[in-house]
């Protein structure tokens, strides 16, 4: 992608589903990256939602609630928290039998390397091995649900912007419409 310089560049929006939309509101709450100034539509003012539109954080808590969430979030406990407590449990066994049994942790495995070289060795083998396993775990049972999830997000909140710019467009229309509408009837009566 080519970098634009200029006021063009902030007119360019990406709609790509994995940007941080939480960050998004920040600073640009109509999400045309406009900065907040005093006006109406399109001046970088957020008017908020249209009636009964549901609003971000609405949406993001009805995502939340919903069975596939949960089952994203259970999948990932399922496997974090044995994980975890396994992993810690292995690393203090090392801790306290180096502290504990410095005996047991200085006998010779072969030649100069001893139980204590090949356990320390075992707790970095045993990080890569979490690591990989959790990535493919991720990958595996909660990446494609994830997606899927975003993309409903995606697409309810664009849902959203629609609307509101629908709204946003008939409420500019009708407010033209009354000022010609009034400049219609100052003119006529001036030419009276």
């Amino acid at each position: 992608m080519e970098k634009q310089e200029g006021r063009a560049a902030s007119a360019v929006r990406l709609d790509d589903p994995w940007y941080d939309a939480l960050a998004s509101d920040w600073g640009e709450p109509d999400g045309t990256g406009a900065p907040l100034t005093a006006g109406g539509a399109g001046t970088g003012v957020d008017t908020g939602p249209g009636p009964g539109a549901p609003s971000a954080s609405d949406i993001y808590r009805e995502v939340q609630r919903s069975a596939a969430f949960q089952e994203v979030r259970g999948r990932y406990r399922r496997f974090v928290v044995p994980a975890s407590l396994a992993f810690l449990a292995w690393y203090f066994a090392y801790v306290v039998a180096a502290t504990a049994a410095p005996g047991l942790m200085a006998r010779p495995v072969a030649g100069a390397v001893n139980v204590a070289m090949l356990a320390g060795l075992g707790q970095f083998l045993s990080t890569f091995l979490l690591t990989w396993a959790y990535v493919r775990h991720a990958r595996l049972h909660r990446d494609r649900a994830a997606l899927e999830l975003r993309w409903t997000v995606f697409d309810q909140e664009r849902t959203q912007e629609r609307t509101q710019e629908r709204t946003q467009e008939r409420t500019q229309g009708q407010a033209q419409g009354q000022a010609q509408g009034q400049a219609r009837r100052t003119y006529g009566e001036a030419g009276r």
